[in-house]
């Protein structure tokens, strides 16, 4: 490793770990938060979920296949800091263009090395996430007493709306890929390029709009579908993606959303929800599909959850009709997906993108292609007539 400098990892109950500098130097604050995927390092660091969180790799070996272009899911690494035990020494891998490291400094992402992740983990695991901060160059002179405080003046993550940090400024299109079965307006709440591929690649025309938008340039649009991405914050705090998307159910445009717009889609129906106390984040938690009684592995990033009944069917509080969880979180019972029974909506809190990650929730996708084309044939029957 380059770096030998000290650092210091701080958290708000005070418990601090001694490692070293890794990445840029300096001083970092943000809610730290573990992931536990064995792979795809820098899919997870240029996820926008990941915006304001300090991330803590749980695998213990981290850069040993480097970075490249390809694997980024989006145009830069969110990472408000990052943690992890034992940097690889050397990039070794045919697709690796440079060493993480190097991403690391380029983005200005203050890190730290050397350090009992395991401990760390077990600690996030009792006490729940938690305000945080990295200090290493000058910072690291601040007494203990004023790393403290610094750490404990930063931001809660409850209650932060970031998706105006993560969303694209201007509204830009992806063609369809094979014949084209109508067009999917995106709301980037922090989408993932994955995301947009899988979109395109079904046959739909993608249009990702900023989060400012609004329902009437949504429906202007004439989409055959709307979407909602996944997005750091709180959803409690998107009122306005709230009304954008009851606006759209009310036209009777089907929805599809995933992660954060799973969320939104609780919170539109009139439900409620809460932050966990360390969420979900890596790529082998596991989902049981309640229809089909099958066990999906799959990639998340969440701290907030709808609170809904798994079983039986609820009435929507705004007037949206029946609605029931499809899919529920098999570690501790979180929902994990939602199914609209009198409109065509439904979400998921996983990331069947994928990336990285297992491909068993590949398939959502499919099923959001099918319901564009059954509307179109509903619609070609209704002209007809």
């Amino acid at each position: 490793m380059k770096r030998t400098a000290p650092a210091v990892l701080v958290l708000e109950d005070g418990k601090r770990f001694e490692g070293r500098a890794y990445g840029s130097e300096g001083q970092t604050l943000g809610e730290i938060v573990f992931a536990t995927g064995m792979t795809g390092y820098q899919e997870t660091l240029t996820d926008p979920s990941y915006a304001g969180q300090i991330v803590l790799m749980t695998a213990p070996h981290i850069g040993n296949t480097g970075a490249n272009d390809e694997d980024m899911e989006s145009r830069r690494i969110w990472v408000a800091g990052f943690v992890v035990r034992d940097p690889a020494r050397i990039a070794s891998n045919y697709r690796a263009m440079r060493t993480l490291d190097s991403d690391l400094e380029g983005g200005g992402i203050v890190g730290i090395s050397g350090v009992d992740t395991r401990a760390i983990t077990r600690h996030i695991r009792s006490a729940g996430a938690m305000r945080s901060g990295i200090f290493s160059g000058d910072t690291l002179e601040l007494s203990d007493g004023e790393q403290l405080d610094r750490v404990r003046s930063g931001a809660q993550m409850k209650g932060q709306n970031l998706s105006d940090e993560v969303s694209t400024v201007e509204p830009f299109s992806i063609p369809a890929v094979g014949e084209r079965i109508g067009s999917v307006a995106v709301l980037d709440l922090g989408v993932k390029k994955s995301t947009l591929d899988h979109l395109a690649r079904r046959g739909l025309e993608v249009l990702v709009l900023p989060q400012s938008v609004t329902a009437e340039h949504v429906l202007s649009l004439k989409p055959s579908a709307v979407f909602f991405s996944n997005g750091p914050g709180d959803p409690a705090a998107s009122d306005a993606h709230v009304t954008l998307l009851q606006e759209v159910l009310r036209a009777g445009v089907p929805y599809f959303g995933i992660c954060f717009g799973n969320q939104l889609l609780g919170r539109a129906l009139g439900f409620r929800t809460y932050k966990l106390p360390f969420g979900h984040r890596g790529i082998n938690q596991p989902v049981l599909d309640k229809a089909t009684g099958r066990v999906e592995i799959t990639s998340q990033n969440h701290g907030f959850a709808v609170d809904m009944p798994i079983e039986g069917v609820s009435e929507s509080r705004t007037g949206f009709g029946r609605v029931e969880v499809s899919h529920y979180s098999l570690n501790d019972q979180v929902v994990e997906g939602i199914r609209c029974l009198d409109i065509a909506a439904f979400s998921v809190q996983y990331h069947p993108e994928a990336a990285a990650g297992p491909h068993d929730a590949n398939y959502l996708f499919d099923r959001f292609r099918d319901v564009v084309v059954e509307r179109n044939a509903a619609a070609g029957a209704g002209d007809g007539k």
